[in-house]
């Protein structure tokens, strides 16, 4: 593959594909807190972007130097992804059933930095494949391909908490019930189109 007006269509289409799954979580986390600030928004989506640059690269390192040990782990991607997702759906899910969401202060988030970093490895995590889809770049060639799957991840995360916000505040307090299914059901559909 040659620097092309064809590789940037691709590394778009990548990242659109790649973005979905982080784009569901950043509704239901705008869902979740329909008073964040823009630094949260931004934050947010900052963590999935980092993510989805950062797989296809660790991915492309593996096909160039760890075949087999990437082909063993790639088994579990599903799984961890279900597990992960599952663990923070049904936290808000929990959280949203005890009403904890009316005991918020203003501004205030229940998803801590570790969530959200768990929640940015959960979404990202079958980007790992996309190393053998970019394999054949060179080094610079597949970071830039990264980077641009990261902008455009970021700007479809953003879009994803600002919708959640708008819909979080006229949802009220069945927002982190909406929130914690979405996030259930994130983790099922990784899980089943990864394994079956």
């Amino acid at each position: 593959m040659e620097w092309s007006l064809v590789f940037v269509v691709q590394s778009v289409m990548l990242g659109v594909g790649l973005a979905m799954d982080a784009f569901s979580v950043s509704l239901a986390n705008g869902l979740n807190d329909p008073k964040m600030k823009i630094r949260r928004m931004c934050l947010i989506a900052g963590v999935f972007a980092f993510f989805q640059a950062l797989m296809p690269i660790i991915g492309w390192f593996c096909v160039h130097n760890l075949v087999k040990f990437f082909s063993v782990f790639e088994k579990f991607i599903p799984w961890i992804a279900l597990i992960l997702l599952a663990f923070i759906g049904g936290k808000m899910l929990m959280e949203g059933i005890r009403g904890k969401e009316g005991e918020k202060e203003e501004g205030t988030s229940s998803l801590g930095f570790k969530l959200l970093m768990i929640q940015g490895i959960a979404t990202s995590i079958d980007a790992l494949s996309v190393g053998f889809t970019i394999s054949e770049y060179g080094f610079m060639m597949a970071l830039v391909s990264a980077l641009i799957i990261s902008a455009v991840t970021f700007v479809i995360c953003m879009a994803g908490v600002y919708i959640g916000k708008i819909f979080g505040t006229s949802l009220s307090n069945k927002a982190s019930i909406l929130g914690g299914a979405i996030l259930i059901f994130i983790g099922l559909e990784i899980f089943i189109t990864g394994v079956f």
